[in-house]
């Protein structure tokens, strides 16, 4: 594995600033010289719902529409719905961290905002709701991966239907809380997330849980009907105990270390009803059993147990049921299922406890979920994480103790020096990883899960990279960074498949400063390859695609790395057909950081088209000059030669997407594809025998001129199996027509099967160039084993 990296300063042009300056002006973008976490009264810690409180608490106070006598009242909302904007977004809010506000160059918003009513009225609607939980996309999947029921609202803050449900939806969450989890997506700020699960219309309401497909909820939108339709997924049922099963049942149960919940239901007082009775085996699933006796018909056995009035008792494992004062038997008085809960949650055994002398036996053959905590834990949670063992059985994954005060060495080699939970993966203490997410059940059952399966450790001096031969990806991070958080799940998914080909650590550099200090650190996260002496920064999204890319470009450089010798005699003078494109550049430069991930994934989208390269301009300052480079990034196409041999084309376009590079790009190769008119679509295609796709397009159609290049790459592609030819709906209505085109672009396949072909053709259902042609190649298959066939057939028929 080969890396390069570049590094230094660089002056940005005066007159590409002047110019940006001026354009920021026309279009009242916004800009502050002020912190936009100081703006928002918010540290960097701050969660998206925390962002959303502040800035919401913000807007209702300084809202031009409350404040029209202040002439400023415009100018300061700008400030603080242009911080939001930012600090909403994971990726603004690293570029942000990182480099300022010179690093959203790129990203100039802020301009617009909404009436006082919709911040008011409409804006994060359950943020304000303890029982409901606002996912994002960065938390969602592993929130519904994690074992528990979930009940989501999707919704739109501008809809009316998701207002009226607001009210129903939060005594919904009342009732169902401890038993199924209640959550909501805003999908205005997360558009990509409901995208991707096909929401299409506010409110949608859907029950996920693992090992299902989600189900949508189609019923009435009462409080009652909800609950009913989420019951029909609470899976634990209630066992009605009777002298032919009591005795089996409680021994079985004893015996696996599982107690009962039983209420009696007799002549006097009240035994709790059979729609708690259900919801208690709900909340209390694998941890104790829940059953009811009818003591009307259990006489003998109600009076066995000295049970002469309807109650309710929890009976822990071992307990003597015949001898309720010394049997450990604990009296329910309560008829409110969520307090029977937490007082059974409380009278359950705690974690086993390890010393420093048991903990390496322990971890060395076995996954483990260790709790770290510093004398006695806090107990406000624990009662639910008691759940953590039946939650991660199947992973084969246990849960203990450590008290850092008993066992100080212990945690101080693992780099623990406050309260929180690790995992240990099954071989020693060495092979370990630690939480820095939300101290949330489901969020620790996610992470319990992934890191287990995954190769990512948590690094310190002892076990940092050195000059190993094996490279190294770390993530220099400080667990207060929402951010960071963010990418840690990414990481996880990244390191399962580059197993054996790159190892995965973390750093935290809260703990660890002066090793952050040694390699640069200035903003968090910071994701490096280490790979011996070579170093290279990743830039890209927090995302396990991205990563894998920026891996892959890493192992196999998509970008040719350009000196002035080489560009010289690879662009200057570069074979007749050729065409490259170059990207001149400056490694300070925010603009030039974000393109440079797009510029990769442009040059992948392109080989085999187009050659790309980089030149750093920092570095070959003197060559840059000669080429007139006066702002960075610039971006030019040198096409295939012609007797202007230094010609070339500059991208002036606002997108620097990886496809929005890509096709502007493709516009500049030389056409494959034929353009027909109708007569030679009857002589070729129809009466030819060559097999033939054609693209039916009209001029004026936006979808059909963004996917002309596309057509030029399936064109080159299926060279020498498959023509490729244009027709002109606009000039050519009838041949359209009479080839059943009824919508702009229409992709056909004409293929040649020894006879005059159909005028309909065979209709693609696509607009990828790759995906057409793998269709092609496929039918062309079947085509040529059809043909083999028939031959055969003739073969046998003529013996």
């Amino acid at each position: 594995m080969e890396f390069l990296l570049s590094k230094g300063d660089c002056i940005r042009d005066l007159k590409r600033t002047l110019l940006f300056l001026v354009l920021t002006c026309l279009v009242a973008l916004v800009c502050t010289d002020q912190d936009y976490y100081s703006l928002l009264g918010i540290s960097k810690e701050a969660s998206n719902r925390e962002i959303r409180q502040a800035f919401k608490k913000l807007a209702l106070k300084l809202h031009p529409d409350k404040n029209q006598n202040d002439p400023d009242a415009h100018e300061n909302f700008l400030k603080i719905n242009r911080a939001y904007e930012v600090l909403k977004d994971d990726e603004l809010r690293k570029k942000y961290d990182k480099y300022g506000e010179r690093g959203l160059e790129d990203h100039q918003q802020g301009g617009r905002y909404e009436s006082w009513n919709f911040y008011r009225y409409d804006f994060g609607i359950y943020d304000d709701d303890p029982e409901i939980i606002t996912l994002d996309r960065g938390e969602f999947d592993a929130a519904v991966n994690s074992g528990e029921l979930w009940f989501i609202n999707f919704y739109s803050p501008r809809c009316s239907h998701c207002h009226d449900l607001a009210p129903t939806w939060r005594e919904f969450a009342k009732e169902m809380d401890g038993l199924i989890r209640i959550g909501a997506v805003n999908c205005g700020d997360n558009r990509m997330l409901c995208r991707i699960k096909g929401i299409n219309s506010y409110p949608s309401l859907y029950v996920f849980k693992t090992g299902m497909n989600p189900v949508k909820y189609y019923g009435d939108r009462s409080k009652e009907s909800l609950m009913h339709f989420a019951m029909q997924y609470v899976t634990s049922t209630v066992t009605e105990l009777w002298a032919g099963n009591f005795v089996n049942a409680i021994q079985t149960s004893f015996a696996s270390g599982v107690g009962w919940l039983i209420t009696f239901c007799a002549e006097g007082g009240d035994c709790l009803t059979s729609q708690t009775r259900l919801k208690l085996a709900g909340m209390l699933e694998g941890l104790v059993n829940v059953g009811w006796m009818d003591c009307a018909t259990q006489g003998e056995l109600c009076d066995n147990l000295d049970i002469s009035s309807s109650t309710t008792a929890y009976f822990p494992p071992g307990a003597t049921l015949t001898n309720k004062e010394k049997g450990g038997v604990l009296f329910l008085n309560s008829l409110d299922a969520k307090e029977i809960y937490l007082e059974i949650m409380q009278h359950l055994p705690d974690f086993e406890m390890f010393s420093a002398a048991s903990l390496e036996d322990h971890v060395a053959h076995h996954r483990w979920l260790l709790f770290f905590q510093f004398g006695e834990s806090d107990k406000s949670n624990m009662h639910e994480f008691k759940k953590l063992n039946f939650l991660l059985k199947d992973e084969h994954i246990q849960v203990g103790k450590v008290d850092c005060l008993s066992a100080p060495s212990v945690c101080s080699n693992l780099y623990v020096y406050q309260p929180c939970l690790a995992v240990f993966k099954g071989k020693g203490t060495e092979d370990y990883e630690i939480h820095h997410g939300k101290m949330i059940l489901y969020d620790i059952v996610a992470f319990a899960k992934e890191s287990v399966n995954s190769h990512v450790i948590t690094l310190g001096p002892q076990n940092f990279p050195g000059k190993e031969k094996e490279p190294w990806l770390v993530d220099f991070f400080a667990p207060w960074c929402p951010p960071c958080r963010a990418l840690l799940p990414e990481l996880r998914k990244a390191s399962k498949h580059l197993i054996g080909q790159l190892k995965f650590g973390t750093l935290d550099c809260t703990i660890h400063e002066g090793l952050c200090n040694m390699h640069n650190i200035r903003a968090y996260p910071t994701t490096v390859v280490f790979n011996q002496s070579t170093i290279h920064e990743y830039e890209g999204h927090h995302s396990a695609e991205q990563i894998l890319e920026f891996i892959q470009d890493l192992m196999n450089p998509s970008v040719v790395s350009l000196t002035p010798d080489t560009f010289i005699a690879l662009v200057k003078q570069r074979k007749r057909d050729e065409v490259w494109m170059v990207d001149f550049y400056a490694p300070w430069c925010g603009p030039c950081q974000a393109l440079m991930p797009e510029w990769k994934r442009m040059a992948r989208l392109l080989n085999g088209l187009i050659t790309v390269g980089s030149m750093d301009c920092q570095k070959y300052f003197s060559l840059c000059h000669q080429e007139n480079v006066q702002g960075y990034p610039e971006i030019r196409l040198f096409p295939q030669k012609s007797n202007a041999d230094h010609h070339y084309y500059s991208y002036n376009g606002w997108h620097r997407d990886s496809y929005s590079l890509r096709s502007w790009a493709l516009g500049y190769l030389p056409q494959v594809s034929v353009d027909l008119t109708p007569q030679s679509f009857t002589e070729k295609v129809l009466h030819g025998k060559d097999h033939w796709v054609i693209d039916f397009y009209a001029p004026w159609c936006g979808p059909c001129q963004n996917f002309a290049p596309e057509f030029e790459v399936l064109a080159r592609t299926v060279k020498g199996k498959v023509k490729a030819g244009k027709v002109d709906c606009q000039a050519y209505a009838h041949t359209c027509q009479t080839a059943g085109v009824r919508a702009y672009p229409t992709v056909k396949f004409y293929p040649y099967q020894g006879a005059k072909k159909n005028v309909l053709g065979e209709h693609i259902d696509s607009r990828d160039a790759k995906g057409i042609a793998d269709l092609l190649t496929e039918r062309l298959a079947v085509i040529k084993n059809k043909g083999k066939r028939k031959k055969s057939s003739r073969n046998k028929d003529e013996l």
